[in-house]
C-alpha cells in the first residue's frame, strides 16, 4: 500500500491523527479525537491504516514516535446499539461487500504499520483494547504507569479475535496465556506487561513522552540506511508470521460476523444471549 509520499503531503490529511516532523527527522503521530483521547470508530480505523501507508512512503523521516492523546491510547469507542449495524442494513451482497471492505482495511492496518521502513517507539498513553497489535508492533513500547492492554473488542462482544490479535499475542505472552486473555477478555497492566516482555519500560504518564522523544533523539543520530535496514530485519519476520495467519483469522472473523450482526452489534461486552435481538421490541 505505501507509495512514496512527503510530510507536506499528509501532515494535514486526517482528522484523528496529528503529525509533527522535528529537524532530526523525527515523526511524532499522535491519534486524537478532537484534541482529546482517540474516539475509535470505522473511520479513525481505515484512515491508520491510510496513514501508516503514508507514513511508510516518508523516506526523509528518521524515526516515528506513535502515541495517543489524554487519558487512554485508544479505550474510547464511538456509540452504538442505537441503530443497526451497517453490515445489517445493508442486504445481500451490499453487506458483504461492507464487511470485506472493513476486513481488507483490518488486513492493511496491519501491513501498513510493518512497512514503515524506520525504528518505531510506540508510547502507550494509557488503555489499549482495541487494535493492540499496533503499538505493540514498535521496536521500542513504552507504557504508562495506568495503562493496562486487552481485547475487547473481539470474544467479549461475540466475535472470533482474527485481526491480528491470534497472531501476535501468543508471540508475545505464549500460547496459553495469550488464548486465556483472548477467551476472557482479561487486562494485562503495564507492571504485567513489563514483566512478560511486553513492553520495555513503564513511566509516570508526565514523563512517557519526553523519554519517547530522548530514545528517538538517540536513534536518529544513527546513518538513515543503518535506521532503515535495522527496521527492516526486525520486522522480517513478523510479516512472515502475519503473512501466514492474517488473512485466515479475517476470514474466520468476518464470515463468523454473519451470524454476530446484528444481535451482537453493541461496542461492550454481551451481557445477554447472542441470539437476543436488542432491536425486537
Amino acid at each position: 500500500m505505501a507509495k512514496r509520499t512527503r510530510f507536506a503531503e499528509y501532515k494535514d490529511r486526517y482528522d484523528n491523527f496529528r503529525f509533527e516532523l522535528s529537524d532530526e527527522g523525527i515523526l511524532l503521530m499522535q491519534c486524537h479525537t478532537r484534541g482529546g483521547s482517540l474516539v475509535w470508530d470505522w473511520k479513525a480505523h481505515d484512515e491508520m491504516s491510510d496513514a501508516f501507508a503514508d507514513i511508510a512512503g516518508d523516506r526523509e523521516i528518521k524515526v516515528l514516535i506513535h502515541t495517543g492523546t489524554g487519558g487512554n491510547y485508544n479505550a474510547d469507542w464511538a456509540p452504538s446499539g442505537v441503530e443497526k449495524p451497517l453490515y445489517q442494513a445493508m442486504p445481500g451482497d451490499k453487506g458483504l461487500m461492507k464487511l470485506d471492505e472493513k476486513a481488507w482495511y483490518g488486513r492493511h492496518l496491519i501491513e501498513n504499520v510493518l512497512a514503515v521502513e524506520v525504528p518505531v517507539i510506540s508510547a502507550v498513553n494509557g488503555p489499549c483494547n482495541i487494535h493492540s497489535e499496533v503499538p505493540l508492533l514498535g521496536d521500542i513500547v513504552l507504557a504508562a504507569e495506568d495503562a493496562y492492554f486487552q481485547d475487547l473488542a473481539h470474544f467479549p462482544r461475540g466475535m472470533v479475535p482474527g485481526d491480528g490479535q491470534h497472531v501476535l499475542w501468543p508471540r508475545l505472552l505464549g500460547a496459553n496465556r495469550a488464548r486465556h486473555m483472548l477467551l476472557t477478555g482479561s487486562k494485562l497492566t503495564a507492571r504485567d506487561a513489563l514483566a512478560s516482555g511486553v513492553v520495555a519500560e513503564v513511566l509516570p504518564r508526565d514523563r512517557l513522552l519526553e523519554r519517547a522523544w530522548t530514545l528517538a533523539r538517540e536513534l536518529a543520530r544513527r546513518p538513515p540506511l543503518v535506521l532503515r535496514y535495522t527496521r527492516l530485519l526486525f520486522t522480517q519476520d513478523l510479516k512472515r508470521a502475519f503473512l501466514d495467519e492474517l488473512a485466515h483469522g479475517l476470514a474466520r472473523e468476518t464470515y463468523a460476523q454473519r451470524q454476530f450482526f446484528p444481535v451482537g452489534g453493541g461496542m461492550t461486552p454481551l451481557d445477554r444471549p447472542w441470539d437476543e435481538d436488542p432491536w425486537s421490541d
